[in-house]
């Protein structure tokens, strides 16, 4: 019996030791999404954007995973400063399998223009890649996964839709399950000016932690954590803005440590990761959402939060059922002392003061910041 294309790459997978696999469909890789998402070694993580993925990839890579992603080439253009910013910066292995559209019998205009350009872009911005347009040329995924990690980066494979010839007819059915939700939420709480400024609350965040691992948003959070309780299990984010809670998801699929994520308005509002969390159900997450209402590493401009948007109900919004809202220190003291009495996914919104603590930049290079990080998570 003939191994079908799909199977053969489920296969490359697993030969390599993939075991996080981060996708967002594409209709010319139907199959293929559908047997990695029935792989019972594979955890497979449905992406509501591209570039969580990167996020979730790197986490699960730091708490000693082997994951990869499996997406459109369009969504390559989403992924494109998180890439630079987060794997080439820390030197994070990721391979990329790209259903390439726009090469190949493309009845949709718009996936033309951007694909059409794609190689040229990679080649641009330094992320080796593989074309693969033959089913010949298919074992060329082996050889991206173990480039991506034996150099410590980013590399795609680029897969022409015309490999996949004769695999439409052998699609598998879809097996949905009954659609039976149920809801109920009652909900009324006051959003007042915070008591706290940022750098206080993480204080308090501070003197509570023992071996969880910590990630930190990008710019002056994590500096502020970094002057307040430098520790190895800190993973300071130097980039990548709106990954935090990503990264963290990604670790709590590679470690068994409590998993705290230091977040920010701001950044979860430019992030569709919440309902993946939500969905994921890890037991070992925590986010507390600093919310000052500003974009605090770039002026303090207002955002949506401060106005609009309460940050704890977008929470259960998205499907996660423990959550609570904080105002003062007595009160986030109180959460954090009862804080895994129940299960994660958590989520804190906390009320905090605009405004910045005058701190020094983090004395770590990427690479040290990783490599500490990545020895103490797997130590017990």
């Amino acid at each position: 019996m003939m191994i079908m294309m799909e199977e053969e790459v489920i296969g490359i997978l697993r030969s390599n030791g993939i075991d996080v696999v981060s996708t967002l469909p594409c209709g010319r890789i139907r199959r293929l999404l559908e047997l990695v998402h029935s792989d019972i070694e594979l955890k497979a993580i449905r992406l509501n954007k591209e570039e969580d993925g990167v996020g979730i990839s790197a986490g699960a890579y730091l708490g000693g995973g082997k994951p990869a992603m499996i997406i459109q080439s369009s969504g390559l253009g989403n992924c494109f400063n998180a890439l630079l910013s987060l794997s080439v910066t820390y030197r994070l292995p990721l391979p990329i399998l790209s259903s390439w559209r726009g090469v190949h019998n493309e009845v949709i205009p718009a996936q033309i223009p951007f694909n059409k350009a794609l190689p040229d872009a990679l080649r641009a911005l330094g992320i080796p890649y593989k074309e693969i347009r033959t089913r010949e040329g298919i074992e060329a995924v082996d050889e991206v996964i173990k480039e991506a990690y034996e150099n410590s980066s980013p590399c795609v494979a680029l897969l022409s839709p015309a490999i996949w010839t004769g695999s439409d007819s052998e699609e598998l059915e879809h097996a949905f399950p009954k659609r039976n939700k149920k809801r109920c939420v009652s909900y009324e709480k006051e959003i007042r000016d915070g008591e706290m400024t940022r750098y206080e609350a993480m204080r308090i965040v501070a003197e509570f932690l023992d071996g969880e691992c910590v990630v930190t948003n990008i710019g002056i959070p994590s500096k502020e954590l970094y002057a307040i309780r430098d520790r190895a299990l800190n993973f300071y984010m130097l980039g990548s803005y709106g990954q935090a809670s990503a990264i963290g998801l990604g670790l709590t699929l590679s470690t068994k440590r409590e998993v705290i994520v230091l977040d920010g308005d701001g950044s979860l509002l430019t992030t569709s990761v919440l309902p993946t969390i939500a969905a994921e159900e890890p037991h070992n997450l925590s986010i507390f959402c600093m919310d000052n209402g500003t974009l605090g590493s770039t002026g303090d401009q207002l955002t949506d939060a401060y106005t609009v948007v309460d940050m704890e109900l977008m929470a259960i919004a998205a499907g996660i059922e423990n959550t609570v809202k904080v105002h003062t220190a007595n009160e986030l003291r109180y959460v954090l002392e009862h804080l895994y009495q129940h299960k994660g996914p958590r989520f804190i919104h906390v009320i905090v003061k605009p405004g910045n603590q005058d701190t020094d930049n983090i004395k770590l290079s990427p690479e040290q910041i990783k490599r500490r990080f990545m020895e103490a998570c797997v130590t017990v």
